[in-house]
Order: structure tokens, then C-alpha cells, then sequence
């Protein structure tokens, strides 16, 4: 189906600078969660998933970099496959050839790669840990997430992983798919220049309030990007942007979608700013992942943040997913929140 904004390389694109941030505090009582406000002034629990790839090396990185708060716990972990999984299939004559030699040298090599990793980390006023695992690696993330209530795993963009995943896609993507908690895929070591996908929905909510609250973020400078993603109807006949037989009627409802979303983009931008955070919005028309993307690079961000719906299984692999999208084909690293509770931005 045809899309505007994504058909003609004339693509609007409205830039939104909000008025200089004030001081003034956010009044009323907030909806968020209370394991949220607490941590807007104390310790975080990570869960940092590596396995001696450069790419969970540059997580290392960006986790060594990050000025956490004092008391945060780090927990560094490698998952070790063990039988079948080690060969990412079900494949039992290679397996039973020399399994358990294999695996103890797996083990090995992971308790000496999340020990150097967790000796990086440690400094006065942060608990760091060094965990092995043992299993198929995104389940064994994303339960252990679970276990210790991890407000943050950081994953690198793409591991080493088995032959059965580099068919059906990444670890880390699919731990973007099963963790409760929020996921940064990390490409870099900076967070200091932000896009936030914002379209107004409960999850995009909760992604600006990890921007609001989180001391990580103080002192980063955020662009609020809010996509107008305007299906052109089959009954108008599939006419071109601008063309005599469009409907009228359909006109005006696109660009009362501008304008709803220019609103949502100007009103994130003053929340942020009363938060004492440097931010600017700017409002894009076309397809929402490839502006947001498109954004990111424009802006040289070190970071995309944003919400998702967390959907799983066949419904995601038919319809797909902005943040999956989003995800597989940025640049710079992104951090991506699932739906959950109702959020203070809503």
C-alpha cells in the first residue's frame, strides 16, 4: 500500500524547536511504577549478556563508560550451549561427538571472559558479578533477567550464537523479544545524543520515562522524532501525493494527523525540558522505522530509544515491528521498551 512521505523523494519533514528548557518542577502525582521512582535517585540492577565477540565488546564498553549510580549491581554473563544447542540443531550424531569436552572448554573459556569482563567493571560503589550460564542463550538472558528483577540488559548487536541462529536471526534480537526488562543493543560507547520515537502510546510513554528519570541520562540531549505514517485508503484509487482525484476528505485527515503529531512532538519535548533536559522535536511523514532511522543518522545519534508493543511469535513475523526494524537496521546503538504498566508520560 502505497504510504506518503515514502513514494516522492519530496518528503515533508517539519523541524520543531521548543522554547528553552525551564526549571519549573513536574506538578502531580506520577503513574509510574514504584520500582521506577525509586530508581530515579538510586542504585539499577544490569544485566550485561556478552561472549567475547566485538560486538558484545563494544557493550563492555558502553557499560564501562556509563556513570552509574552508587550501588547499582552488574551482573556480567556468558550462556554456554550445552548438547544439541551447541550445534543449533537437532543433529544427535554430531552432538555425542565429544560433547562434554566440548562444553567444558566453553565453560572455560566463558568463566574467563566474564571474569576479565567484571574485573573491567569493578570501581568503588558498584556491585559487579560474574555469572555463567548454561543453555540456549536468549531464554537463559531474558530468565535470569527475570530472577534478578534487572531494570537493563545490554546486549552487543550480534553475538557469535550457533548455526541456527545465524539462519533465523540474532541473540540479541530475540532477546529484544522475550525480556521484560528494557534492552540497549549496543553499537557504541556514547549515549550522549538521543532520538526518542514518540508517537504517544503507553510503550513509546514508558521509553520517555527512562529518559526522565533515569540518572544515566542526565546531561544527554534528546530529539523527539514523531512520524506521520499516512496510508493512502484503496477506495481513493491509489492516487499520487498531491493529484486531482485524492479525496478531499482524505486531505484533510492527513494533515490533521500532521498536526496531532506535531502536538504529541512539541508536548513530549516541554516534559523532557521541565526534567532539565536539553530537547528538540522534529516531526517526519513516512514510514515510521525508516524515518526514525533516518533521523538518527541525520542528528549523528549515539542512541535510539523507544517503545514496543512486544509482540511476539506469528503475528510479529507476518506484520512485523517498527522497533524490530528499527533494531536490525541501525547504526547506532537502541534501546528498546517493552509495554508494561502505565507510565507517567501517558
Amino acid at each position: 500500500m502505497t504510504r506518503l512521505g515514502t513514494a516522492h523523494p519530496d518528503r515533508r519533514t517539519f523541524r520543531l524547536v521548543a522554547s528553552s528548557p525551564s526549571r519549573r518542577a513536574i506538578e502531580g502525582k506520577k503513574c509510574q511504577k514504584d520500582k521506577e521512582n525509586d530508581m530515579a535517585d538510586g542504585a539499577m540492577k544490569v544485566l550485561l549478556a556478552i561472549d567475547g565477540s566485538e560486538p558484545a565488546g563494544l557493550a563492555l564498553g558502553l557499560v564501562a563508560d556509563i556513570a552509574w549510580p552508587v550501588g547499582t549491581e552488574i551482573v556480567v554473563t556468558e550462556v554456554v550451549e550445552t548438547g544439541a544447542g551447541l550445534f543449533g540443531g537437532p543433529w544427535p550424531a554430531l552432538a555425542m561427538v565429544q560433547v562434554d569436552q566440548i562444553e567444558a572448554d566453553l565453560s572455560e573459556h566463558a568463566h574467563r571472559v566474564v571474569d576479565q569482563a567484571r574485573d573491567r567493571l569493578e570501581q568503588p560503589g558498584l556491585d559487579v558479578k560474574a555469572v555463567v550460564l548454561r543453555g540456549r542463550p536468549a531464554t537463559a538472558i531474558a530468565d535470569r533477567a527475570r530472577a534478578m528483577a534487572a531494570d537493563l540488559v545490554v546486549v552487543g548487536s550480534r553475538g557469535h550464537g550457533t548455526i541456527e541462529s545465524l539462519l533465523l536471526g540474532s541473540v540479541s534480537a530475540e532477546v529484544v523479544d522475550l525480556a521484560a526488562a528494557p534492552v540497549l543493543v549496543a553499537r557504541g560507547r556514547r549515549t550522549e545524543r538521543i532520538v526518542l520515537g514518540w508517537d504517544g502510546s503507553t510503550c513509546a510513554a514508558r521509553a520517555a520515562d527512562l529518559l526522565r528519570t533515569w540518572p544515566i541520562f542526565a546531561g544527554s540531549r534528546v530529539r523527539v522524532v514523531s512520524v506521520t505514517d499516512i496510508e493512502i485508503p484503496w477506495w481513493t484509487g491509489f492516487p499520487i501525493e498531491g493529484s486531482a482525484t485524492m479525496m478531499p476528505i482524505y486531505v484533510d485527515a492527513a494533515s490533521a494527523a500532521r498536526t496531532r503529531h506535531e502536538e504529541l512532538a512539541r508536548e513530549m519535548t516541554a516534559r523532557l525540558q521541565d526534567a532539565g533536559i536539553v530537547a528538540e522535536a522534529e516531526c517526519r511523514d513516512g514510514d515510521a522505522a525508516t524515518e526514525i532511522l533516518a533521523a538518527a543518522n541525520a542528528s549523528k545519534a549515539d542512541l535510539i530509544v523507544m517503545g514496543t508493543h512486544g509482540r511476539t511469535g506469528l503475528k510479529r513475523m507476518v506484520l512485523g515491528s517498527v522497533a524490530r526494524n528499527v533494531v536490525q537496521h541501525a547504526t547506532c546503538s537502541v534501546l528498546v521498551v517493552r509495554d508494561g504498566l502505565p507510565s507517567s508520560a501517558s
